[in-house]
């Protein structure tokens, strides 16, 4: 059906009506219950004291947000500083040096930083990977690079390799264990796709300074994202440096955004302690299904959240690679695309997934494709039970939208749709498939966000014990979102193109 499939604007405004009340009563329920139960013993490690202006407790569940914003904060800052001035002050003393040899003083600054921080051991070992992956990547045989990337990747996530090569890293401090896993992994991963693209290259070979230029680009290399190896060869190597019309304030738009989002959150968690409550079994089994529905809902919208904004600071500054938009994923394609930040989507899409299923319409090429991606994505996530259970419906959910794609593109369905259903009825009907879909990536999902019992608590609740009312109400209020999703959608389209090609009506040109 056509872009154009506009709905009623009093249907409009009565889905605004619905979603903005039934996520006011929620987020009531789950202040109520915040507020209720702050002494708790089980709220003891995941409530703090927070700001004193607000005399709240604070949620601290989740380590990586305070990391960034909270307790490491200054550390991050100063060291993402040091890398600017770094390259100011080399511009100012040798302007012409600095410009044809920018790379390798941005790579100089961020091994000095990663050798000081993590010690000469960690600084082998993660070259030790870089001439390993760049001694295969030579051969040009890309089953090589795959299976040398992937068993070095498996050497820091599989027991006993990963606690050996951890007791190389001198020296002890809290963040020592994620800056270890998180620069070993996003070394690998960048080494692998430095291979992948030098196989690719025709002629020639890319110089082994190449990749250390772009391994140790301090502002991606413990925490990501990724940048595929070409898309930062041809950046960084661009000496015609200009700025583009309105760029700076477009970057201090997006860092202040990026600002405002991370007080609201912070504010959220003075108030709505959903990342803590899921951890208490006792409490969650006595809160309504409206309340745990809420919870479920909330934890993946702050998970996408969080990314979109961790990633999002240092992109809008090093390089313009945006996160994809949180509201949109109404499929498991478009989760599939946002669940790491879109560094880890492009290296996946471009080497595995995009490669392998290629179109995306075979039923045999998809499932390949989407079984080798989530392996891949099962040995980085680090194997385990929940990573296992995650995986394998996210796989299924993928496949299981082409079946379902597949079998309603064939007659009568097709052409049913074309023939006796209008474009409003049509995007109706849709709706109620994309809002069941949604909640199947909700429940699959908080299986990685949260827990196993809460995962299975939620759904048991929602879909069985609940049935009809609560399954129904639920359905009901996410139909209601996934509309105005879809309506912003269209508008969108229709400023990007506003007189779209309708679809062939090949049945009615047959009849003719």
């Amino acid at each position: 059906m056509g872009i154009k499939a506009a709905l009623p604007r009093y249907e409009l405004y009565l889905y605004s009506a619905v979603l903005a009340g039934a996520l006011i009563w929620a987020g009531s329920w789950i202040f109520e219950a915040s507020s209720d139960n702050v002494n708790r013993k089980a709220f003891k490690e995941g409530v703090k004291p927070g700001w004193h202006y607000f005399g709240r407790k604070m949620d601290v569940a989740d380590f990586e947000w305070m990391m960034w914003f909270s307790t490491f904060r200054n550390h991050i800052l100063f060291a993402l500083t040091g890398h600017v001035i770094f390259a100011k002050i080399f511009t100012l003393l040798a302007p012409k040096v600095c410009g044809s040899h920018r790379p390798l003083i941005f790579a100089a600054y961020g091994g000095l930083a990663v050798l000081v921080t993590m010690g000469w051991t960690f600084m082998t070992l993660v070259v030790s990977h870089c001439v390993i992956l760049y001694s295969i990547a030579l051969v040009k045989k890309k089953w090589m690079c795959f299976a040398a990337g992937l068993g070095t990747l498996a050497s820091i996530k599989l027991e006993p390799y990963n606690t050996w090569q951890e007791t190389l890293v001198t020296g002890s401090f809290d963040l020592q264990d994620i800056l270890f896993y998180g620069g070993c992994g996003f070394s690998i991963m960048r080494c692998m796709s430095f291979a992948l693209e030098n196989c690719d290259r025709k002629e020639g070979n890319y110089t082994f300074s190449d990749l250390l230029k772009y391994n140790f680009y301090l502002p991606f290399f413990f925490f990501g994202p990724i940048m595929t190896f070409d898309r930062f060869h041809a950046q960084a190597n661009n000496t015609q440096l200009t700025r583009k019309e309105r760029e700076m304030w477009n970057i201090t738009t997006k860092a202040l955004l990026h600002l405002g989002v991370i007080l609201v959150v912070d504010v959220f968690f003075h108030y709505l302690y959903i990342l803590t409550i899921p951890s208490d079994m006792k409490l969650v089994n006595k809160l309504s299904d409206w309340c745990l529905a809420g919870l479920a809902y909330s934890n993946l919208v702050y998970d996408w959240i969080k990314a979109a904004v961790m990633f999002g600071v240092i992109n809008t500054t090093y390089v313009s690679l945006p996160p994809y938009c949180c509201t949109k994923q109404m499929s498991f394609l478009l989760f599939f695309q946002r669940h790491f930040d879109r560094g880890i989507n492009d290296w996946l899409c471009k080497y595995v997934y995009d490669y392998i299923g290629e179109s995306h319409d075979k039923i045999f090429k998809e499932l390949l494709a989407t079984v080798c991606t989530f392996a891949i994505t099962t040995l980085w996530l680090g194997p385990c039970e929940l990573v296992y259970i995650w995986s394998f419906f996210n796989c299924f959910g993928l496949n299981f939208e082409l079946w379902v794609a597949k079998f309603f593109s064939i007659p009568p369905f097709s052409i049913m749709e074309v023939r006796t259903m209008g474009e409003a009825m049509s995007r109706r009907i849709r709706g109620v498939f994309n809002a069941a879909n949604f909640w199947a990536i909700v429940l699959y999902n908080v299986l990685s966000l949260n827990s196993l019992e809460f995962a299975k608590l939620v759904g048991r609740r929602i879909i069985f014990k609940g049935f009809p009312l609560s399954t129904l109400s639920v359905l009901l209020v996410t139909y209601c979102g996934v509309q105005l999703v879809k309506e912003r959608e269209r508008q969108q389209a229709l400023l990007e193109d506003p007189d779209p090609v309708k679809p062939v009506d090949d049945g009615k040109e047959k009849a003719e």
